[in-house]
């Protein structure tokens, strides 16, 4: 499905840029079980009612580092988890209040930016035989997504964005989800998906990149992605792979490098130079390539960084034609 609204018309003339990490900017302010909606601390996502203002600073940030997209602080607002912290009746509100805060961000420093609703695992496997992780039927997951892409479009996002995936057939499910959620409300947006890969090109559950962007790319998505898991080294085979044998506009949003453990601590160190390099080299070889971002551990200064490479290259994005356009 290609429409040509904003955000695709952009799609296809230019690279976006996507902004950086959530988690790790939220945990700059060092909050506490009581800055949590009910004292449950780490529901990050509860955070857009408790502390509006430091969702919305990390967001302006962004913005000011030169983000073209910024996503809400929705990460965890599937139906499913938010059961978790007594809120699923909630869903439509947390989902809409995220998608409120990246809007009124935007307004306030006067700077359009594309609102990207953010849609992350449900915390349930359905492909896998795990007694736990796997004991769920399939109509729960898609209502859960379904709940949430509704709260996302109505609160105005520009795209949908399924991420972070680790079992494909839940993210076929959220794809099927958002279509349904799009037909209820009359509403067409594009959708996104990012499938987090190991250091071997693979899916948690041990699907390739092959596989996966076959089955994702025949549900009529609009971008296909990589995101998270590793840092842009690891992913330079899939990401050659996807960007030569395939005809969807790509996304590449890396952790910044592989995880170091200090402590107990996951640390992300690798500098914003080293991911600008090695993104500008993927942006310059691939035309496919027209989304880039960071994901865990990335920072302002790494958006700055992609920011500046991009206004600097000297080679020129190929514009993509997109067959069958429809304008919303």
């Amino acid at each position: 499905m290609i429409i040509l609204n904003g955000f695709l018309n952009d799609l296809a003339t230019k690279v976006l840029l996507f902004d950086g990490a959530m988690g790790t900017e939220i945990q700059k302010y060092e909050p506490k079980e009581n800055d949590y909606l009910n004292n449950k601390e780490g529901f990050n996502d509860s955070l857009n009612f408790t502390h509006p203002e430091w969702i919305k600073t990390i967001h302006k940030n962004y913005i000011k580092a030169g983000s073209d997209c910024i996503e809400t602080n929705t990460f965890g607002s599937n139906k499913l988890k938010l059961d978790e912290y007594g809120q699923g009746d909630k869903t439509i509100d947390f989902n809409v209040q995220g998608a409120k805060l990246v809007k009124e961000s935007s307004a306030e420093l006067g700077r359009d930016v594309y609102v990207i609703g953010s849609m992350g695992p449900s915390g349930y496997l359905p492909s896998s035989n795990d007694s736990d992780l796997g004991n769920i039927s399939l109509g729960e997951i898609e209502e859960a997504f379904f709940v949430q892409a509704q709260g996302l479009i109505i609160g105005g996002c520009d795209a949908l964005l399924i991420e972070t995936g680790q079992d494909v057939l839940e993210m076929k499910l959220a794809v099927e989800s958002c279509f349904r959620a799009m037909n209820k409300l009359e509403k067409t947006l594009p959708i996104i998906t990012n499938v987090t890969l190991d250091q071997y090109g693979k899916m948690l559950l041990g699907t390739n990149v092959q596989s996966a962007y076959t089955t994702l790319s025949n549900l009529d998505i609009d971008v296909f992605g990589l995101n998270c898991s590793t840092g842009p080294l690891e992913m330079t085979p899939s990401v050659q792979w996807l960007c030569e044998q395939n005809e969807l506009p790509i996304l590449v949003m890396p952790n910044a490098g592989m995880p170091v453990n200090e402590n107990g601590i996951a640390k992300y160190l690798m500098a914003p130079q080293e991911i600008s390099l090695k993104l500008s080299e993927f942006v310059n070889k691939y035309e496919r390539l027209k989304i880039i971002g960071g994901c865990c551990g990335t920072s302002v200064d790494h958006i700055k960084h992609l920011r500046s490479m991009l206004n600097t290259r000297t080679k020129t994005p190929v514009n993509l034609s997109f067959e069958n356009e429809t304008v919303t």
